[in-house]
């Protein structure tokens, strides 16, 4: 079951609409390890929410307050946090160096329900997973999210 939910994540949510932009717009690959963090977590806070946004859709049947509310409880800097402190011995140094990369990084603004060090371990983990969407990495974002909400029980019925 695991490996299905994963594979389906894979097959039909992120890459498909990641080639298709790319032929639409005709953008070609780039090394994207030079760019700013911000911009990577930019791009990740979207596609972390994408991929949760998916699950529980596909999961549950209930009204979009419901599962907008379900979301908030997932995507926000807290839970985050929370997340890439458990990830973050599994990370390969690649991986850290992205990640340290945006924890570092000097945003202008903070969380409302979240601490400082909470809201820049959100935008760390958020800049991994721009960065490893952009380089197409896309099992290893979904790996990544998976393990996170799993550690932290945030797909248990409510």
């Amino acid at each position: 079951m695991e490996e299905d939910l994963s594979r389906e994540l894979y097959q039909e949510t992120v890459p498909g609409l990641d080639r298709s932009v790319d032929r639409a717009f005709s953008l070609r690959e780039q090394d994207w390890s030079g760019y700013a963090p911000l911009t990577l977590a930019f791009l990740g806070d979207s596609v972390f929410d994408m991929v949760v946004r998916t699950v529980l859709v596909k999961r549950h049947r209930m009204q979009a307050r419901k599962l907008h509310q379900r979301a908030s409880e997932i995507v926000n800097a807290r839970t985050q946090a929370k997340m890439a402190q458990i990830l973050e011995p599994y990370f390969s140094d690649e991986e850290a160096a992205v990640y340290r990369r945006g924890r570092n990084a000097s945003p202008d603004h903070n969380a409302k329900n979240a601490s400082r060090r909470e809201y820049l371990e959100a935008t760390g983990l958020e800049a991994l997973i721009g960065y490893l969407y952009l380089e197409q990495r896309y099992d290893r974002v979904v790996e990544l999210i998976r393990t996170g909400i799993d550690a932290c029980e945030l797909l248990s019925p409510h």
